[in-house]
C-alpha cells in the first residue's frame, strides 16, 4: 500500500523538469505552463471533493487502485500524444489519479496496521503516510531530470518507468485487504455524527497553504529561475533540487517523531521563513547564489514538512473515525491548492513582464505572512481548546479497526 502511494505521489510532479522540453517541443508560453498546473490542480481537488462517495462506493483498496490505474493511463497517453492537448488532457488525469489515492492513502495505512494488530499504536502507519505524500513529490523529479539528461526519449522513457512501477503497485494492491467495508453488525448502531459536515478549520488550511505554496514555486518554477536567473540549463539538476526540497520535507518529518505537534509547527513555521529569506536574497545578489538557492530550497521544503505533519496530527487528533477520510481529504487539498494556485499567479506575473527578483520577493512576503499567521492561530487555538495529550489519542485511531 505505502509502495503505491509513493508510485501515484512520484508522478504527481515528475514533469517538472521536462517543463523546459516541453516548452521548446510545443512552443510555450509560461502562460500556457500555468494552464496545466491550472488543469492538475483542478483534476485533483474535483476528485479528492469525492473522495467521500468514491470510497463509499468502491472502499479504500477500490479507490486506490483506481488512482493507479487512471496514473498508468495518463503516462501512456503522456508518452503517445505529443502534442499539446496530450499533455493538458495527461495532466488532468493524473490529477484525477493523485485525487483517488490521496485522500484515502493514510486513513488505509492505519487501518491496515490496526487489521494486523489491533493493539499496535497507529502513529507509525501514519507517520509513513505523511512521509511519502511529502516525499515522494521529489522523487519523480529526480528520476525524470536524471533520464532527460543522460537517457534517451526524455518525454517518453520516464513515463515507462512510471508504468511498469504502477504494474508492480497493482499487483500488491490486488493482495491487500479491504478495510473500508461497511461496519458490522454490532457497530451499526453507533451514532456517526454529522459525517457530511467536515470542516478543515481555517488555520489548518491556511498554513498548509501558505506552506506548499513555496515548495510549489519550486515545483512549478525552479527550471525557469536555474535557467534564467541562475543560468543553470541541466535537467539533472532541476531535478535534484525538487528532490533536495521534498526530501528534506520528509527528514524533518522523520526527525520530529519525539516532539509533540505543537513544536513540529513551530520549527516548520520558523524552516519556512528562514528558507524564504534566503531564496530571496539569492535571486536579488548582483551575482545570484545558486549554493542559497539550494540551502533555501532545503529549509522551504522542510518546513514544509514540517507543517503539514504538525497540522495532520492536530486536526487528526480531534477528528472522529467515521470522518478521517474526508479529513485527511480535505489536508491533502489544501496542499494541492498551496502547490498549484499560488504558482499559477506568479506564472501570470512573469508573464506579464514581472521580473523574478520581484516576482520571488512579493510570493516570499506573502507566504511569509500566511505561514507565521495561520500557525499562531492553530496553536492558539489548541491551546485555548481541551488540552489532548498525545497517549490518549491512540484509542480513538484503534476505532478504525474493524
Amino acid at each position: 500500500m505505502a509502495f503505491a502511494f509513493l508510485v501515484v505521489m512520484m508522478f504527481a510532479t515528475l514533469p517538472s523538469p521536462l517543463y523546459g522540453l516541453y516548452r521548446t517541443r510545443d512552443h510555450l508560453s509560461a502562460l500556457t505552463i500555468t494552464v496545466v498546473f491550472a488543469i492538475f490542480a483542478g483534476g485533483t481537488i474535483t476528485t479528492l471533493l469525492r473522495e467521500r462517495s468514491i470510497v463509499a462506493r468502491f472502499g479504500r483498496r477500490g479507490a486506490m487502485l483506481g488512482g493507479v490505474a487512471t496514473m498508468m493511463v495518463a503516462a501512456v497517453l503522456l508518452a503517445a500524444w505529443k502534442a499539446l492537448p496530450g499533455l493538458l488532457i495527461g495532466r488532468l488525469l493524473t490529477g484525477v489519479a493523485i485525487g483517488m489515492a490521496a485522500g484515502v492513502a493514510i486513513p488505509y495505512l492505519i487501518e491496515l496496521r490496526l487489521r494486523a494488530d489491533p493493539k499496535a499504536s497507529p502513529i507509525p502507519a501514519r507517520n509513513i503516510g505523511t512521509a511519502v505524500n511529502v516525499g515522494a513529490l521529489g522523487i519523480g523529479p529526480l528520476v525524470a531530470g536524471f533520464l532527460a539528461q543522460w537517457a534517451p526519449q526524455p518525454l517518453v522513457l520516464p513515463y515507462i518507468v512510471i508504468v511498469a512501477l504502477g504494474a508492480v503497485a497493482l499487483i500488491g494492491l490486488a493482495g491487500a485487504p479491504e478495510t473500508g467495508a461497511p461496519a458490522p453488525p454490532a457497530a451499526q448502531g453507533r451514532p456517526r455524527g454529522p459525517a457530511g459536515r467536515v470542516r478543515l478549520p481555517v488555520p489548518a488550511a491556511a498554513g498548509t497553504i501558505a506552506a506548499f505554496a513555496a515548495s510549489g514555486l519550486f515545483a512549478g518554477l525552479s527550471g525557469l529561475i536555474l535557467a534564467t536567473t541562475l543560468h543553470q540549463t541541466s535537467h539533472a539538476l532541476s531535478g535534484a533540487t525538487l528532490f533536495l526540497v521534498f526530501t528534506a520535507g520528509t527528514a524533518a518529518q522523520l526527525g520530529t517523531n519525539r516532539l509533540p505537534a505543537s513544536r513540529v509547527l513551530a520549527f516548520g513555521t520558523i524552516s519556512t521563513i528562514v528558507g524564504l529569506v534566503l531564496l530571496v536574497v539569492a535571486v536579488r545578489l548582483s551575482t545570484p547564489s545558486l549554493a542559497l538557492f539550494m540551502i533555501g530550497g532545503a529549509l522551504i521544503g522542510a518546513g514544509a514538512g514540517a507543517v503539514y505533519k504538525g497540522t495532520t496530527v492536530i486536526v487528526l487528533e480531534a477528528t472522529a473515525p467515521e470522518n478521517r477520510v474526508a479529513m485527511t481529504s480535505a489536508l491533502v487539498i489544501a496542499v494541492f491548492v498551496g502547490l498549484s494556485v499560488p504558482v499559477i499567479g506568479a506564472g501570470i506575473a512573469l508573464n506579464a513582464g514581472a521580473s523574478t527578483a520581484n516576482t520571488v520577493l512579493g510570493f516570499a512576503i506573502v507566504v511569509a505572512l500566511g505561514v507565521s499567521l495561520s500557525g499562531w492561530a492553530l496553536l492558539g487555538r489548541r491551546s485555548a481548546g481541551p488540552q489532548r495529550a498525545a497517549p490518549p489519542a491512540a484509542p480513538a485511531e484503534k476505532e478504525l479497526s474493524p
